[in-house]
């Protein structure tokens, strides 16, 4: 599959405050915008004759104008290469692909990565989430009596609706109801035990409150029965991998979906994850499921991903994911990552337990806001997160240099 991922980009919104800075006009601002902002693109899944089809000899002063080919030398991953180069340059290779229909896919995917096009706002309950604007929360409300870090405490609807409710309080967006556990090693439960666990949940929720309600299941069954109580978005681990009547329920009920990597089902998936590239693979991954997605008729606006962290993934994949989430944008979705209390916080803290890593959950969460611009995070603790994200989101989004940058 031909793909284009984003390995890095100047932050065009900072090279324009310097110009400005530099008191240029707003004419001479966009022009060196292009000209001087690097980028670098991993394509994958090309040919080896773009480079014969596209790109002058060396030496060649016409070479100079497009970005650097730096081919690989996998042999088979025959076609892979690293393009650099200013937006300038990628303009002119974008122009001269386009000519062909051999190579007008590299054009096309070039373009999706170095211009996405800006992603619709989602409206769940009457909410809208303008994507892009801050980092919205999803709190984390489990009615499982074995869930690695809740699991127990709350044993009854009630309790767990009044738990919800203080979440809402708190400031989440959306609230995700689970009633299975998909802790590392745990075992499936019926339709019967997920339904009793978390319909009267859903329902005393939808009756004292208008926040959004994601239900986390990987059933068709399950899902069906959770939307006509009220549920607005399904969160499927196994990102619609499992059960292949589920993007059917969710595109005939107009609901919204999450889909996750994971590698393996819960049981067995800690046992020795391996991947040859974890990101691309992540990426093919949620590929399969956003196709699936589509063809049940789901519109790619009300479809979420969610890389997985700790889902059939060591500690090192858990972070080199999280470092490239922007990688992940390629894929034109909004982002959903949930790192809250999971155990590499707490291989990476010495040891602590569940309750003890909100710290590191904070770490991770202001992390992935600035670094990775994560769309959703799912959090168990609202409050605590809430306070992260708006000194996160604050500072990237900040343009205050002084009068010499215009304000």
């Amino acid at each position: 599959m031909l793909r284009a991922r984003l390995i890095s980009r100047d932050r065009p919104e900072d090279l324009s405050l310097v110009l400005r800075r530099l008191n240029l006009s707003a004419r001479n601002r966009e022009h060196l915008t292009r000209e001087l902002g690097y980028a670098h693109v991993l394509i994958t899944g090309g040919r080896p004759s773009y480079e014969e089809e596209l790109v002058p000899p060396y030496g060649s002063k016409e070479r100079e104008k497009l970005p650097t080919w730096t081919p690989g030398g996998h042999l088979d991953h025959p076609g892979e290469v690293l393009l650099s180069g200013s937006r300038q340059q990628f303009d002119r290779l974008i122009s001269l692909a386009r000519k062909s229909p051999r190579t007008d896919g590299l054009a096309r995917v070039l373009e999706e990565v170095l211009s996405p096009a800006p992603m619709p706002a989602l409206t769940l309950s009457g909410r809208r989430f303008e994507w892009g604007t801050r980092t919205y929360l999803m709190g984390v409300v489990n009615v499982t009596p074995d869930s690695f870090s809740d699991g127990g405490r709350f044993p009854d609807a009630s309790s767990a609706v009044e738990h919800a409710l203080k979440l809402v309080d708190a400031g989440a967006d959306i609230l995700d109801v689970g009633g299975e556990s998909t802790r590392p090693g745990s075992l499936p439960v019926s339709v019967d035990e997920e339904l009793s666990r978390i319909l009267q949940v859903v329902e005393g929720i939808k009756r004292r409150s208008t926040v959004p309600i994601s239900v986390d299941t990987m059933k068709a069954a399950v899902a069906k029965e959770a939307l006509k109580a009220g549920a607005h978005l399904i969160n499927d681990v196994t990102g619609f991998h499992s059960d292949p009547a589920l993007a059917g329920v969710v595109a005939a009920a107009g609901a919204a979906c999450c889909l996750m990597h994971t590698q393996g089902m819960p049981k067995t998936m800690q046992q020795a994850p391996q991947y040859a590239d974890v990101v691309g693979e992540v990426m093919d991954y949620l590929e399969e499921g956003m196709f699936q997605a589509t063809e049940a008729g789901i519109p790619r606006e009300r479809i979420l991903v969610d890389p997985g962290i700790g889902f059939g993934k060591t500690l090192e994949h858990n972070l080199f994911l999280l470092r490239r989430l922007e990688e992940l944008r390629g894929l034109g979705q909004p982002l959903l990552v949930g790192t809250s209390r999971k155990s590499f916080l707490g291989k990476l803290t010495g040891g602590k337990g569940p309750q003890e890593r909100l710290a590191a959950t904070l770490g991770s969460v202001a992390a992935m806001a600035v670094l990775g611009g994560a769309d959703v995070v799912r959090v168990h603790d609202v409050a605590e997160a809430r306070d992260a994200l708006a000194v996160a989101d604050a500072i990237r989004g900040a343009r205050g240099g002084g009068d010499l940058y215009g304000g």
